[in-house]
C-alpha cells in the first residue's frame, strides 16, 4: 500500500466512524486527540485567502518555492528564512501534495546572542574607553561601542532553527498558517511573496463578525454544526486591558452569562465543530488550541511506514480545516468579496 492510498484509507475510516456516531444517536464524548502532527505544527493557526493562481502540481509548486528556498544564516546575519522539504524521507521537493492538499514548511534560522553576554562584553569595552580617553563615553559613543561588540559576537552566536508549516487547499483558495502570531504569519506570507510573482492574498474575513457567532452560542442559541466548548474570555469594551477568563467551565451557567448582559463582551470562545475538531476562536478569527477529534482507523496504516502515517494525519488535518472554514463561512454569511 503506497502512502497516498494508506492516507485515503485512514481518512475514510475516520469519516465513517464519526458519521456512524451521529447516525445512531449515540451520546458522543470527546475522544483522544489525533497524533502529534497537529499538536506540533497547527495548535494555533491563522487563515488566509489566496487569490493568485496556485501551481498545478507538487513539482511545479516546489519549483516556485525554490525562489525562496532556505539558505543558512550568514555570519553577520541575525536571521534567515526560506522553504525546505516539509517531510523527512519524502525526497527533496519543497512541497508535499496528498489528496489535493499541499504541505509547506518554512525554516527560520536565528543567531541567539544572549543580552547578558552583550552587556558583559560592553562593560569591558567601556572600561577600556575610559582608561584610554580618561572620560565617560557619551550616549552616541556607547551606542557605537555596543554596535562594535554586537558585530564581534554575532558570528560566534549559536544558531537556532524554528519551523513553521502551512496547509494549502488549492480548490478552496485557503491557506492555513500554523501560528497565532501575526508577525510569524506575516513572515511566512512574505516568503511566499518572494517565491511567487504577483502573489495576492488577504486574511480570511466573513460578512458577519466572528463575535456575533460567539455571542449567539454563548447566550444559548443553537447552531447547525457548532457547539460551545468550556473556555471563554470576556473584556470590558470601555477598558480592553480588563478581562476575565473561564477555563474548563460549564459556560451555560446563568451566572456566567449574566456578565454579557451586564456589558462584558465575549472576545474568545471555545467551539467544537461536529466530531471534527475543537478550538478556541477570537474576534479576529485567530484559531487557538486546535485539536482534531477521533483517531480510529490509525491501525489501517502500517507502523513500519512512517511516511504513510504522516500523510494519513495530513489528509485528516487538511480535511478538518476545510470543514472548519466551510462551517464558519456558512455561519457567518460567506466571505467578504
Amino acid at each position: 500500500m503506497d502512502a497516498e492510498t494508506a492516507a485515503q484509507v485512514f481518512c475514510w475510516t475516520a469519516f465513517l466512524h464519526c458519521h456512524s456516531l451521529s447516525a445512531t444517536g449515540v451520546q458522543w464524548h470527546e475522544p483522544e486527540l489525533l497524533g502529534e502532527f497537529v499538536n506540533r505544527f497547527f495548535r494555533n493557526v491563522r487563515l488566509y485567502r489566496i487569490f493568485s493562481q496556485w501551481p498545478s502540481s507538487e513539482e511545479a509548486l516546489s519549483g516556485v518555492l525554490e525562489n525562496a528556498a532556505f539558505k543558512p544564516c550568514g555570519a553577520y546575519s541575525e536571521r534567515s528564512g526560506g522553504f525546505e522539504p516539509p517531510v523527512n524521507g519524502a525526497g527533496d521537493l519543497l512541497a508535499r501534495r496528498v489528496s489535493g492538499a499541499d504541505l509547506l514548511q518554512l525554516r527560520i534560522q536565528t543567531r541567539v546572542l544572549p543580552p547578558a553576554a552583550v552587556q558583559e562584553a560592553l562593560a569591558v569595552r567601556i572600561d577600556a574607553f575610559k582608561q584610554r580617553t580618561q572620560t565617560e563615553p557619551n550616549r552616541s559613543e556607547k551606542r557605537d561601542l555596543k554596535d562594535e561588540v554586537y558585530s564581534e559576537l554575532l558570528p560566534q552566536a549559536l544558531l537556532r532553527s524554528d519551523r513553521l508549516q502551512a496547509v494549502m487547499l488549492p480548490a478552496d483558495g485557503i491557506l492555513v498558517v500554523g501560528s497565532a502570531s501575526e508577525s510569524a504569519a506575516d513572515y511566512f506570507m512574505d516568503a511566499l511573496k518572494r517565491a511567487m510573482v504577483s502573489f495576492q492574498y488577504a486574511p480570511v474575513a466573513f460578512k458577519t463578525p466572528a463575535d456575533e457567532l460567539m455571542k449567539r452560542l454563548f447566550m444559548g442559541s443553537s447552531s447547525e454544526r457548532f457547539r460551545m466548548g468550556r473556555e471563554c474570555r470576556m473584556r470590558d469594551p470601555s477598558d480592553t486591558r480588563a478581562s476575565v477568563n473561564w477555563l474548563d467551565f460549564d459556560l451555560g451557567d446563568s451566572s456566567i452569562r449574566r456578565h454579557v448582559t451586564d456589558g462584558l463582551k465575549v472576545d474568545r470562545l471555545g467551539l467544537i465543530l461536529d466530531q471534527v475538531c475543537g478550538l478556541v476562536i477570537d474576534q479576529d478569527l485567530v484559531l487557538r488550541k486546535v485539536r482534531l477529534l477521533g483517531q480510529d482507523g490509525m491501525d489501517q496504516v502500517p507502523d513500519e511506514d512512517p511516511l504513510a502515517k504522516h500523510d494519513a494525519e495530513f489528509v485528516i488535518t487538511a480535511g478538518a480545516f476545510k470543514s472548519l472554514v466551510d462551517a464558519l463561512s456558512a455561519e457567518l454569511g460567506g466571505f467578504v468579496s
